[in-house]
């Protein structure tokens, strides 16, 4: 469902109030999704997710109207709720945050997605799409501005560019509180199962992210730990092994029988145990511990995979793999 103007969805919510006035149950738990981010880092892939998953979708819902549609919504129907709010709201975002406060003392429960990607990544998606940018009106030349010939397509770019950070200014509030996905380098098949394994992971209590990548593709955006293990053997140069990844058995039988990688395995989860208390007294929801090897596909999944098994009795756990989800 998209909401064209603030009013007209104004005048809906209005008229199913007075169609059906139901009493809400207090007691009965809510759980809403919100989905942010930067323009083209991928909300409408994350949104169709969601929906494909049986959530409810509502994209660039007003924050004045969020109080309003979770209690009508909550009202008429058990679903679950996903909505998004991005910068074409730019004029309500400083409500927003303290609106989301005051609805979580009420008894509302949000999962708050932020999806982000390099400006290089939204340059390039920008301009294969040819969609302008929400923001990119404030950035294009002044009448009568002295432009030199050829010089329109640096001048898009500088205005896209221009865009995209005043964008990252106006939402670093909202990405602060919000679990982030770094879309830079995944496929929208990836996102999606992204986007279904989080919202179905135990909200109630800190879940471990564990995502291996290759350095040679940049470091992830979303991650709160880096641990690069590329000081280790490297399984790429054993013939027999050079084919598989950190999941297939003899992969992992040649990693476990390395000194070196086992204590720097035992250094890692000494650490995270150290401290994964301090994160949950912070009403952390998600922490993500980003493991990186040359190619993404033996050390750095090794580790992922083994870290999640050790830290999976004490803490909600998922797994991604970077390099390796691209490929399936």
């Amino acid at each position: 469902m998209t909401t064209p103007g603030s009013d007209n969805l104004r005048e809906v919510l209005d008229h199913l109030e007075r169609l059906n006035p139901v009493p809400a149950d207090p007691q009965a738990p809510r759980e809403v999704v919100l989905v942010t981010g930067i323009s083209g880092s991928g909300k409408s892939v994350a949104l169709h997710a969601l929906e494909d998953a049986g959530f409810f979708c509502v994209d660039n819902l007003p924050p004045e109207l969020l109080r309003e549609f979770l209690r009508l919504e909550h009202e008429r129907s058990e679903r679950r709720v996903a909505i998004a709010v991005d910068v074409r709201s730019a004029g309500s975002l400083p409500h927003l945050l303290p609106l989301l406060e005051q609805l979580e003392g009420e008894g509302v429960s949000f999962i708050s997605v932020f999806l982000d990607a390099t400006t290089d990544a939204l340059v390039r998606r920008f301009s294969e799409t040819r969609r302008p940018h929400p923001l990119s009106d404030d950035n294009q030349p002044k009448p009568g501005q002295a432009r030199r010939r050829g010089d329109s397509a640096i001048d898009g770019r500088r205005a896209l560019v221009d865009a995209i950070e005043l964008e990252r200014e106006l939402l670093a509030e909202l990405r602060e509180v919000s679990t982030v996905i770094d879309t830079s380098q995944l496929r929208p098949a990836q996102l999606r199962a992204w986007m279904r394994a989080l919202v179905r992971a135990d909200t109630h209590r800190l879940t471990l992210v564990f995502e291996s990548f290759a350095f040679k593709h940049g470091v992830p955006l979303d991650a709160d730990y880096v641990f690069d293990v590329r000081v280790l053997p490297n399984p790429y140069y054993i013939r027999e092994l050079r084919a598989q990844t950190g999941r297939d058995a003899p992969v992992v039988e040649y990693l476990a029988a390395q000194p070196e990688a086992r204590e720097m395995l035992d250094q890692i989860e000494v650490f995270l145990t150290r401290w994964l208390p301090a994160f949950e007294a912070d009403q952390r929801s998600y922490l993500t511990v980003a493991i990186g090897c040359t190619g993404g596909q033996h050390r750095s999944v090794y580790f992922a995979e083994t870290l999640a098994r050790r830290f999976g009795t004490r803490s909600g756990t998922l797994v991604r793999h970077r390099e390796l989800d691209a490929r399936d």
